[in-house]
């Protein structure tokens, strides 16, 4: 089928009491591997690429291989922009037919935020957008930030005046590898779902504790994003093919296991998410 939006995605998530699993890819078989699990799962799914990503490739070349393999796939998929840090970058993407972008301004002071978000809303016209309030702490490509928590009030007035269509909050979670367990604000999250209506999105899930994730799929959360935890299963399947066959110099075989071991992970990220069944 081909492409989609996360609109109508993620209103059928949030109506539905369920997550959409947003997945980052880093290259070709990351793409097939999302769109593979999300096809045995009969998911719909969300890839997913960050700005450090796109330096790598290309925002056209990410945008051209989810295409095609939407364009083949039995279930809707979406390509995002993860973590967009400038007006261009996002203006770029849309361009380029990705069907969803994140402004990332949480780094800003409020009013500013505002204004970047409200800015990338009105450029993309039927793209939905995303935006966060608060920060997500940890590490995510060049964007590092300490931990600091939405607002409730805030993230009312901020979706309100900004016509962002999905709302990352901050409740505790972080980008990169845990140290320990992370301690989720579920109250917090309450809250700002009660006041906010768009579809609420998890950054930083890598290594959260999947009944966690699932009690804040019950308290609001549509839309859960996974990215660290793809890239160290990539690696390790890499690693261990090469120490299994160290003689192996055929790319396709060490990236055919990578490609291989996350689609088992996707699939099993798929069913945290309760998407599983629902294309």
């Amino acid at each position: 089928m081909p492409f989609v939006s996360t609109r109508e995605m993620l209103k059928k998530a949030q109506q539905g009491k369920y997550a959409v699993g947003a997945f980052n890819a880093e290259n070709m078989e990351m793409v097939q591997a999302i769109v593979a699990a999300a096809e045995a799962e009969h998911a719909p799914v969300i890839i997913q690429t960050t700005p450090g990503t796109l330096k790598y490739a290309d925002a056209m070349i990410f945008a051209g291989q989810a295409s095609r393999l939407a364009a083949a796939a039995k279930v809707p998929v979406a390509l995002h922009l993860d973590h967009g840090n400038s007006f261009e970058l996002a203006e770029y993407c849309v361009r380029q037919g990705y069907t969803s972008v994140m402004i990332d301004g949480s780094l800003l002071p409020f009013e500013d935020n505002v204004a970047l978000s409200r800015r990338v809303v009105e450029m993309a016209g039927d793209t939905p957008v995303e935006a966060e309030l608060g920060t997500v702490g940890g590490k995510e490509d060049s964007h590092e930030a300490s931990m600091s928590y939405t607002d409730p009030a805030q993230a009312e007035e901020f979706v309100r005046r900004t016509g962002v269509y999905s709302f990352a909050p901050a409740i505790g979670t972080a980008h990169g590898v845990y140290k320990s367990t992370p301690k989720i604000d579920l109250e917090r999250l309450s809250e700002i779902a009660a006041r906010v209506d768009a579809p609420l999105v998890l950054h930083g899930t890598s290594g959260v504790p999947d009944e966690t994730v699932r009690a804040c799929i019950e308290r609001g959360i549509c839309k859960v994003n996974y990215a660290t935890d793809l890239r160290i299963t990539f690696t390790n399947a890499v690693k261990a093919y090469i120490a299994e066959n160290p003689n192996a110099f055929d790319p396709k075989k060490y990236l055919g296991a990578a490609r291989a071991a996350v689609t088992e992970r996707v699939r099993e990220l798929i069913r945290v998410c309760g998407s599983n069944e629902k294309a």
